[in-house]
């Protein structure tokens, strides 16, 4: 039997298909915006697991003020701001308020008001800029901006992420940003939701390969944080590879501007304290930063289990570290691009790199890409397991209890860090 060519049919199927892309693509980002909002939701819903948190620190303190005979407080929003605003948040405050010091005194401890030097000025300037168009005072404006922040951090990852993986894994990866344990500094008056946004951003702008925006975000990443320079080396190597791989030129932007922020943090300091190594100084005499290559994390780690519940701080330290290793090995496995990987890697040296405090939940959340990682490699368990309804289920408990013991740690951290039971 002999088969006519009939073209008017073929051009109906040719036509006919960038409709079915069309319609794919609709379908694709309506069911985006379904998984951001559910996303939303989580967020909204691990901020308050911080606020309770902080409220049983807050009914604790009330409890003290009576025994003291120390008069009731009308309500309890200024406990809990006292507990969001404390440790690092009340020296980012002075900043804030004060400025940096144009003096550091020699021998320089934590007592001094000029220990302020060591904490770097992204956050407070922003917070100060927010201060004069919200009204409120500038607890407010910060509390405020680190929740906003939050959530741009949580979409950012997830875009992320959905350069790399299906939308699914990108929605686990949102909500694995929102109630993993170190997200309680999204609440509190810290640096780390500045970060977030810009070590987020960076990547994303490398991923897609818009190298002067990745470079610009680096180097506001690097003046917000320390471990920002992670930022400068993801875009050092992933100009390195557009240049081996596409002799793309242009990604040289990346690495020659992310470097600026860091640098002008310390000439800034130079100038206003006539001292060249201001920070350093700071750093080494106030709060006795020294290097340890790790061994402090590892020892700290062995007396945890030595002497369990002896000291809060060493059993953080202890889950950080093991935490740490879990998430490693899921990035192992998941392999994500070299450059994201390379800011992972860097940050987690910077963390185990202190001789004082190491492993922490909230450092080990500035490692965000470990997350997707981990996102990824859960997706895939369930997947394995599609054919066998039983271990396809076992695969959506091991979820489901992730995500309940993130939503129990964001609650007890914020409650021992409120009442000062461990170093955050």
């Amino acid at each position: 039997m002999t088969h006519t060519f009939d073209p008017s049919t073929e051009q109906a199927a040719d036509s006919a298909t960038p409709a079915v892309d069309t319609t794919l693509a609709s379908q694709r980002r309506a069911q985006w915006r379904t998984l951001v909002k559910r996303a939303s939701v989580a967020y909204v819903l691990s901020r308050i697991c911080v606020i309770a948190g902080a409220g049983i620190v807050a009914a604790q303190r009330v409890v003290q003020d009576r025994s003291a005979g120390i008069a009731r407080p009308r309500n309890a929003l200024g406990r809990i701001n006292e507990v969001l605003t404390s440790w690092d948040g009340k020296w980012y405050f002075r900043i804030l308020r004060l400025n940096y010091p144009t003096y550091i005194p020699p021998n320089v401890t934590w007592d001094d008001v000029q220990a302020r030097t060591a904490f770097f000025p992204m956050f407070p300037t922003l917070a100060r800029w927010l201060d004069q168009v919200l009204p409120g005072g500038d607890v407010f404006a910060a509390l405020v901006m680190n929740f906003v922040l939050g959530a741009i951090a949580v979409y950012l990852v997830g875009q992320l992420t959905r350069t790399m993986f299906d939308d699914r894994v990108a929605y686990r990866a949102m909500l694995l940003m929102a109630f993993f344990p170190g997200s309680f500094v999204l609440s509190f008056t810290y640096s780390e939701a500045t970060l977030l946004v810009f070590a987020a951003g960076c990547l994303l702008c490398l991923q897609r390969r818009h190298w002067v925006a990745a470079g610009t975000l680096a180097a506001l990443g690097a003046a917000t944080r320390p471990n920002g320079i992670a930022l400068i080396a993801a875009c050092a190597v992933a100009a390195v590879i557009a240049l081996r791989e596409r002799r793309e030129w242009r990604s040289l932007a990346a690495p020659l501007l992310a470097p600026l922020g860091f640098i002008g943090f310390h000439l800034f300091l130079w100038r206003r304290t006539g001292e060249k190594l201001a920070w350093f100084r700071t750093q080494r005499e106030a709060w006795d930063e020294g290097t340890s290559f790790g061994f402090t994390a590892i020892r700290k780690t062995i007396n945890a289990f030595a002497r369990p519940m002896s000291s809060p701080t060493d059993l953080i330290t202890a889950v950080s570290f093991l935490a740490m290793i879990v998430l490693v090995y899921m990035a192992w496995k998941k392999r994500l691009p070299l450059p994201i990987m390379t800011y992972s890697l860097v940050v987690l040296v910077l963390m185990l790199a202190p001789s004082t405090v190491t492993a922490r939940p909230r450092f080990l959340y500035t490692a965000f890409p470990l997350l997707i990682s981990a996102a990824a490699w859960i997706r895939d368990l369930e997947i394995s397991h599609e054919h066998d309804s039983e271990e396809l289920s076992s695969g959506h408990e091991l979820w489901t209890v992730v995500l309940a013991l993130c939503a129990a740690g964001i609650v007890t951290l914020t409650g021992l860090y409120g009442v000062f039971g461990a170093i955050p």
